[in-house]
């Protein structure tokens, strides 16, 4: 799970590249990507479907999104879309595109119907996770910015 988590997080920081988000936020948007696949993988592990880990990998990940958005003064699609990248269901829709043009409709309905699925639990896991009050967040950045200004060094001149 660890060498899955390393390349979700490979894979998303390299989206964050073509996506030209900025350059100093590529970790952050690695680490939102890891996040979402390891809550995937847990969540897998514990025997739910595919379909209910996308709901809450994609709602840890747009929270940490939201988080991080606050804590960074970044928008949150920055980290959010990013960091989505892992968890898109892009091989279910090859393999129902496949199965239709090798005329194996049962295959490519099934494989259709839960490729459908896994998206619309990555659809309500955003709305779930936007439909919280901003405060919230924003508080959050506030105590990091306070944290910031603690820990920086006094200026030599005064």
């Amino acid at each position: 799970m660890v060498i899955q988590i390393l390349v979700a997080m490979v894979s998303t920081f390299a989206f964050a590249v073509l996506f030209h988000v900025p350059k100093q936020e590529y970790l952050y948007c690695a680490v939102n990507g890891g996040i979402g696949w390891m809550v995937y993988c847990v969540c897998i592990n514990y025997g739910f479907g595919a379909a209910v880990s996308s709901l809450w990998a994609t709602l840890v990940l747009t929270l940490v999104a939201r988080v991080l958005s606050a804590v960074r003064k970044m928008p949150s699609t920055i980290f959010l879309i990013a960091g989505i990248f892992s968890l898109v269901p892009g091989s279910g829709v090859y393999y129902a595109s496949y199965y239709l043009i090798m005329n194996e409709l049962s295959k490519s309905s099934a494989k259709g119907i839960e490729t459908l699925k896994i998206a619309g639990a990555i659809v309500l896991g955003i709305i779930f996770g936007l439909s919280l009050p901003q405060g919230w967040f924003n508080r959050l950045g506030r105590i990091a910015e306070q944290l910031r200004k603690n820990n920086q060094k006094p200026d030599e001149n005064g």
